[in-house]
C-alpha cells in the first residue's frame, strides 16, 4: 500500500457523516418512545431524501456510516451517484477529456435519480412516471436495491438488527420505496404491516416482526436549536476574546 501524502497523514482523513444531526434525533426520539435498542442493542438509522445515507449504531453508539471522505459516496441519492469504482476516474478522463472539475460536477449533480431517469431527482415525479417510463422505474428499482444492500451489510456489522429507523422525505413519505427495501429481509426479522406501511404510521412493523421498523420525521433544525442553547450558558459565562 502506498503512504498517504504528508498533508494527509497530518490533517487524518475523516468519514463524512453528512447527517449526524438527523441521527442524532432519531436516536433521542427512540429513547424517548422507549425502543430498547436505543441504548442496548443494534439500530439501523435511514435517512433518505435528496441526500441519504444510513448508519449502523450499537447500544448507543455510532459504528459505521455509509458516507465517507465526501457526502457522495454511500447510497445512490437525488444526484450524487453514491459508491463507484475508482476506476471510472481513470476511464473518463481518457475516453471523454473529462477534468477534475467536471467529474466532481457529474458525481454530484448530474447522477443518482437524475442521472438514471434523465428526468428528475424527485422520487415523488418518479414514482408517477414509473408505470409508464422504464427509466424512471429503474432509478425506483435501483435506489430500492442499493438500500437493501446497506441495510443487509449494516446488519452483519452489528451481528443482528433490533430496530430499523427510516426517516427523510423519501423514508417518511414513500411507503412503495419502504416495502421494496424491506421485501427479502425476513431472514433478518423484519416484516411489514402493509396498512400501517400504507398510512406511514409511527411502527410500520408487525406484531410478529422480530425487528421493530420504526418511520420517524426528524428535525435537524432542532437538534441546531438544543445545541445552541446548550453552549450559550458557557458562552454567556467566558465570551470569545475578540483581536
Amino acid at each position: 500500500m502506498l503512504p498517504l501524502p504528508r498533508r494527509y497523514e497530518a490533517q487524518g482523513v475523516r468519514r463524512y457523516g453528512f447527517h449526524g444531526l438527523s441521527y442524532a434525533f432519531l436516536m433521542q426520539e427512540l429513547a424517548r418512545i422507549g425502543d430498547p435498542a436505543a441504548t442496548a442493542g443494534r439500530v439501523i438509522l435511514a435517512h433518505l431524501g435528496s441526500g441519504a445515507s444510513m448508519a449502523a449504531v450499537r447500544d448507543g453508539k455510532s459504528i459505521d456510516t455509509s458516507m465517507g471522505l465526501t457526502p457522495a459516496a454511500g447510497l445512490v441519492m437525488g444526484t450524487r451517484t453514491g459508491d463507484l469504482d475508482p476506476g471510472l476516474v481513470y476511464y473518463l478522463q481518457h475516453s471523454q477529456n473529462m477534468t477534475p472539475a467536471q467529474f466532481q460536477h457529474l458525481v454530484n449533480h448530474q447522477s443518482g435519480l437524475l442521472g438514471i431517469s434523465e428526468t428528475s431527482s424527485d422520487m415523488q415525479d418518479l414514482l408517477r412516471r414509473e408505470g409508464d417510463d422504464v427509466r424512471a422505474a429503474e432509478a425506483i428499482g435501483l435506489f430500492s436495491y442499493q438500500a437493501k444492500k446497506w441495510i443487509g451489510s449494516f446488519a452483519a456489522a452489528l451481528g443482528g438488527l433490533d430496530t430499523l429507523v427510516f426517516a427523510g422525505g423519501i423514508g417518511e413519505h414513500a411507503p412503495s420505496v419502504r416495502a421494496r427495501i424491506c421485501e427479502g429481509l425476513g431472514f433478518l426479522g423484519v416484516e411489514l404491516s402493509e396498512a400501517r406501511n400504507r398510512e406511514n404510521a409511527p411502527a410500520i412493523s408487525t406484531e410478529a416482526s422480530r425487528v421493530s421498523v420504526r418511520v420517524i420525521h426528524t428535525d435537524e433544525a432542532l437538534m441546531i436549536a438544543r445545541s445552541v442553547a446548550h453552549s450559550l450558558p458557557s458562552l454567556i459565562a467566558s465570551p470569545p476574546e475578540h483581536p
